[in-house]
């Protein structure tokens, strides 16, 4: 019993320390830094160049299998969705007269062109979920 009695005091200091510590890094980490000021962090993505890739890489899925999902399932909004179709239906026709690769041109050029138009203005409109 006595032993048990010696070592929880010691674990007891160990927590409050780490906790302390942990409290404490927290606490100055956020301080003063681009959070606080309310900017994004630098290494943020734009939502332009998100939804590019997501779109991009769905119209390949699409163009593969032949066959659509569902929008929420992809993590598509119905915005980006539209965009998704309307790059599909390019990019087939491409793939008709000249091949996969012209196809893959059209993909990222069409993709890149309707997202930067859907975020040309800070987002998606009155409807976020759009």
């Amino acid at each position: 019993m006595a032993t048990g009695g010696v070592l929880w005091p010691a674990a007891a200091r160990l927590l409050g320390i780490a906790f302390a510590a942990g409290v404490l890094t927290t606490g100055c980490g956020g301080s003063g830094g681009a959070e606080a000021r309310g900017t994004p962090s630098p290494s943020a993505t734009p939502p332009e160049v998100l939804c590019t890739r997501i779109v991009a890489y769905w119209s390949r899925e699409v163009l593969d299998s032949g066959t659509y999902g569902d929008y929420q399932s992809m993590g598509l909004s119905n915005g980006q969705y539209e965009i998704l179709r309307t790059v599909v239906d390019a990019a087939r026709a491409e793939r008709k007269r000249q091949g996969t690769d012209a196809a893959d041109e059209v993909i990222d050029r069409e993709a890149r062109a309707g997202c930067v138009e859907r975020y040309r203005s800070g987002g998606p409109g009155k409807n976020p979920w759009q």
